[in-house]
This record gives C-alpha cells, structure tokens and sequence, in this order.
C-alpha cells in the first residue's frame, strides 16, 4: 500500500532570475499536522501561473520518494528535502507507470482523481538549477502527476493511500505524457486517451488537435517556401492617404501557393544589414498572385512608398502566421483601426468566397475619410452577403470605436471575433468583447508580438536594442517583428535568451495544463540544439529555448 510521506505547501514568492523577477510557488516546505485539501488547492498553498498551474484540474501536484533518489544519483546531488521539485504530496509508491489518469484514491478523509501528467515547466530548471531537468522528467519518464478533489477533507503525513476507483481505458500517466510529449505516438493510443472522461481538458484538446493532424504535434502549418525567393512587384496602387497596395507574382508567373486568410509576408529590402519586416495578405485566399498593404510609418514602409516600382523585384519568405480565418457557424466579429484592416480583409474575401450564411460583423475605425482604405471593396464584399453588418467610426467626426460603443451595437455572443490594430485598442476592445461570452477573440498587433512570459514580472516593455556588452562576433541574427538584427555572441545560450537580452518579445507558456513551447517561425537560415528537444519542431519552425544559430539566421519575433 502507498503511503502519504509528506505534505509540502508555499505561497508565490518573487525570485530574481537572469536578470528579471519570476513570480513562482514551485518553492514547498513540509508542514506537520492535518492540512485541508480544497477543491482549488490545499490550505497554506499557492501557485505564481494560474494558467498553467494549481486550479480545480491541478489543485495537488504528487512526486514520489523514489523519483526523488533516482534524480538524486542522476545529478550527483544529496540532501534533499521532500517539496523539492514543488510536489504537494511527497509519496512512497505510486509511480508513473502504474497509476493511471482517472483512477482515484482516498487518503485521510479526503478522495482525490487523477487527472493528468505534471507540465515539467522552466521553474523547476530554475529552482534545481538544472536547465534540461524539466525535459529529462519526460524522457526518461518520471513527470509526476496532477490530482483533483472530487471529496474535500483533511490530510496528514503518514496516511495511506487507497485505491478507490481505476480510470477509462487503464492508460498509465508516463504513457499519456509520452503521447504527447515524445515522438512514435501511437495514434490508436491517441484516440484513446482523447477519450478517458478525467483527463484535464486542455490536454484532451491537445489530443484532439494531434488527430486532426494525422499524428503531426500541433506546430503549425509548413510554409510554401524555405527562406527567401525574389517575387516581382506587378501593381502598386493607392488605398488611401498613407497606405499603398503592392501586388507580388512568381517572376515566371506561375501561381504562388495558396495562403490562409490572415497570415503576412515578410519582406527584406536593400541595406547593410538589409532591413526585414512583415506586413498582412490583403489579397483573397487563392489568387496566384499576393498583394500586401503597407502604410508609410518607419524605414522600410517609407522606401516601399518612395523608391518601389512596378517591375522590381523583393526577396519574400513564405506565408505565415496563425492569425486565420477558422472554419464554424457562428457569428464573425472582424474589428480593426487603421491599416490593421489588411488582414481583416483578407478573411472577408474568403467568407464572400463561401458565400457564408454566418452573421458577418465589420467594424474598422480610422481618422478621416481620407485615411479610409478599402471602402468600396469592403462595402461590394458585404453587399454579397445575406447577414452582414458593417460599422465605419471616423475619429475626425466625433465617432470613435471604443469598449463603450462595442457594448452599445448590440453584437452577438458566443462570437468568434478578430482584432487587428494598435496596442490600446486592442487591449480596450478586448475586454469589452469578453464580457460577450465569445466563442473565441483572435488578436493581431502591429509590429512586433505581446510578450507571453508566465511568471516574469517587471519585465521591460521598451523598444528592442543591442545586447548588453561587447558587441558579438558570431552569425547574425534578425528578429523580423522587432526590426532587430544583431551578431551572436558567444556568451549566449539559446536564441531565447539573446532575444531576452535584447527585449525583443518572446512567448513561451504552459497554458491549461499543457506545455506551449517557444516555437518561432524561422524565416531564413538554419538553427541547431543544444541540448537536442525531445522532438523536434514541424519544418520552418525553431525551439528557441534550446536553438542556436548555425549561420545567419532571421526569425519571427
């Protein structure tokens, strides 16, 4: 019979890391006594992420005794004590290839289910400092494992541990982290495990997505092209005051491959070291020729507007970008201010070219009537349309499109809605739109991405800049969004942790449960690992937390 060793519990706690502030539970200390274990977590306890950590689904984490030695000898390390890799309950017994996803347990008064695999994320890296730790949990198939309270009660150390209930399906929580997580997976297992009612539903969903996929992890789609390719500037026509049109064609005028409603190009121009940037399709899905729209604000733009001809060529990496129209029936929400209109419209074509019968919401903002491109595109659009609505604010006239006047339209709920347009408006239209229960809210800023650190606090939010320190000497790096290009310098570790230093944008979570790594489309160039992932990325794609330039290399950040 198992047996309930420790009860380990703590509270967030700020913990200065590679020069920033990590807010992190993931410290625990044992506590004597009874504890109560809550429906959320257990008293005296707390979690810094509450998006990939603690809640109803995650409310206990479970480490046992012997994973504790086995790590203990793997790193050469001793004088442990129980909490450390963050468990709640310290146990004797209960390994990962025994105890099943769904199979529930009593102990002391209380009766917990389990519910999925522990998400190894970079905290316990961070507190062991042990960067690949959280990676060896999964690979030589010791993760731990996640409860939740199915009968409130109170607990204490040394209380067995009895099995009450088995699970759907009998699958073992190293085999459902395996599925996930490393390669081989056997989609029959898949299927499975997609199935086991106790499973957390971020992980269910995980599941799913990889079944849509025919095995592939979700990492998005591969591009048309590898790197760059010189694409011929056929049409430039003017949209409005400061946004021109650029229609780009195969230079022996075959059809370009198709490109998803709402992804970007992105474009290098002449210079020393030659600028990149991105900018959204505007074209329909389909057409064998592309057309972005670019309004004049900064270096690039402002020589796509005063030197560019018809005729010309630009080196162009393939389409990108998970910002797409997804299929369904409900309503569509697509809202926007200025140019963030481009990749708003491109979905708008595609929706008239299905003739859809769902209810198409337009909304776009702009300053004046001289700023307002697309308009009789947009209106011939939706005239095609059965249940169309459009909505034009001028800020010049006194209408703006603001979170009071989302609240007063009259919108649909459980809409999928769209955003494209500068960080304010986003952020305020965002949350008004979330009081309308929508199905889904697909955001696109200007520029460089929002930062997805979970955890990090007090991190910078000014322009990206040159690492710190003497200038490198390595390959060059351009981060594309940021505008950034810099040379690798060899005290660096990961192609992570350069764009940390230079406050360029990264996203990297665990969210509901399951871990989202840092993968970034690379535009151009090659990366290799160190240490080598588990599994590798989908083709174009890099893990940044372990990738390293293997010459130049420009990614999308």
């Amino acid at each position: 019979m198992a047996t309930l060793l420790s009860v380990n519990v703590g509270m967030p706690k700020d913990v200065a890391w590679r020069g920033r502030t990590v807010r992190t539970g993931i410290g625990k200390t044992p506590v004597t006594g009874p504890r109560m274990a809550r429906r959320l977590n257990l008293d005296g306890d707390g979690q810094g992420d509450l998006a990939g950590h603690g809640g109803e689904q995650r409310a206990v984490l479970v480490y046992q005794v012997e994973s504790l030695a086995y790590w203990s000898a793997q790193l050469g390390r001793d004088g442990w004590e129980f909490g450390q890799f963050g468990e709640n309950f310290t146990v004797d017994g209960l390994p990962d290839d025994e105890v099943c996803v769904g199979d529930r347990y009593r102990i002391g008064e209380a009766v917990f289910e389990v519910t999925q695999p522990r998400v190894t994320c970079y905290r316990l890296g961070m507190r062991m400092d042990a960067p690949t730790l959280p990676a060896l949990l999964v690979s030589h198939r010791r993760p731990g494992f996640y409860l939740r309270v199915i009968t409130e009660g109170q607990v204490r150390a040394g209380d067995d541990i009895v099995l009450v209930g088995k699970g759907r399906h009998a699958m073992t929580v190293a085999e459902i982290d395996a599925l996930l997580y490393l390669p081989g997976r056997d989609l029959d297992r898949v299927r499975l495990a997609a199935d086991i009612p106790a499973l957390s539903p971020g992980w269910q969903q995980s599941f799913r997505e990889i079944l849509a996929g025919g095995g592939a992890p979700p990492v998005g789609a591969e591009p048309g092209w590898t790197g760059f390719r010189p694409l011929v500037v056929t049409e430039i026509v003017p949209e409005s005051a400061s946004i021109r049109s650029i229609r780009l064609a195969a230079p022996d005028g075959t059809a370009l491959p198709p490109a998803e409603a709402g992804r970007y190009l992105t474009l290098r121009v002449p210079g020393d070291p030659a600028p990149v940037r991105s900018y959204s399709l505007s074209s329909a899905p389909g057409e064998p020729a592309y057309r972005i729209s670019v309004k004049r604000d900064g270096r690039v733009s402002s020589w796509l507007h005063r030197e560019l001809r018809a005729g010309m060529t630009l080196d162009v990496a393939a389409p990108r970008g998970d910002f797409v129209l997804a299929d369904g029936a409900e309503p569509v929400l697509l809202i926007s201010a200025g140019v963030g209109v481009t990749p708003l419209l491109a979905m708008l074509h595609r929706l008239a070219a299905q003739h859809t019968g769902r209810a198409v919401w337009w909304l776009h903002t702009a300053r004046d009537r001289a700023q307002l491109a697309f308009a009789a595109e947009v209106t011939a659009l939706l005239a095609g349309l059965p249940h169309a609505h459009q909505h034009v604010f001028l800020t010049a006239e006194g209408r703006r499109l603001t979170a009071d006047t989302i609240t007063s339209l009259g919108l649909p709920v459980q809409a999928s809605a769209y955003l494209c347009g500068p960080r304010r408006f986003m952020d305020d239209l965002g949350t008004a739109l979330a009081a309308l229960n929508p199905r889904a809210v697909h955001t696109e800023r200007f520029g460089e991405r929002s930062a997805i650190n979970p955890g990090v606090t007090g991190a910078v939010t000014g322009p990206p800049h040159q690492p710190p320190g003497p200038p490198g000497t390595g390959p060059r790096v351009t981060f594309a969004r940021a505008g950034l290009s810099t040379r690798w310098p060899a005290s660096e570790t990961s192609l992570l942790t350069l764009a940390e230093a230079c406050d360029v944008p990264t996203r990297w979570a665990c969210r509901s449960g399951v871990c989202h790594t840092c993968v970034t489309p690379v535009l151009a160039g090659e990366v290799g690992y160190d240490p080598r992932p588990l599994e590798l990325p989908g083709p174009g794609d890099a893990l940044l937390c372990c990738a390293r330039p293997d010459g130049d290399v420009v990614l999308d950040l």
